[in-house]
């Protein structure tokens, strides 16, 4: 065939290098009888998670319980329990108590996790943190 203008491979395309496209190119498209023959399990979800579906533990402060404790009072959901206010934080969503800031009055705090220096205010103005 040497010599000839087509070398055999008609004159519409012509012996064209990557007719299909390279690699997984067109499995939506015109090949997309064969990913449904042979590999059906191609699209889809696989296990991914998507990171911002992830839940994020939040946290408060110390010296934000005095400004959660007037909010709460004045909806009328907090409690006295053995002379102490209580504030229940893991039911409001709070997963940790950090130590920042100042406590003004005592309070009986339920929480998951606090931190030392929490710990320390919170008792220091009498009041007491019990692990939910």
């Amino acid at each position: 065939m040497r010599g000839t203008r087509t070398v055999g491979y008609g004159q519409i395309s012509q012996h064209r290098k990557h007719p299909g496209g390279r690699g997984l190119a067109g499995r939506h498209k015109f090949k997309w009888s064969w990913v449904t023959t042979n590999d059906p399990d191609y699209f889809g979800v696989h296990g991914f998670v998507n990171p911002t579906t992830v839940r994020i533990d939040t946290w408060t402060s110390v010296g934000e319980l005095d400004n959660l404790f007037s909010k709460l009072s004045g909806r009328g959901k907090v409690e006295e329990v053995g002379g102490l206010s209580h504030l229940n934080l893991t039911k409001l969503g709070v997963g940790k108590l950090l130590g920042n800031g100042d406590v003004g009055a005592a309070y009986l705090i339920t929480v998951s996790r606090f931190t030392k220096q929490a710990k320390l205010k919170v008792e220091a103005a009498g009041g007491k943190i019990q692990e939910a």
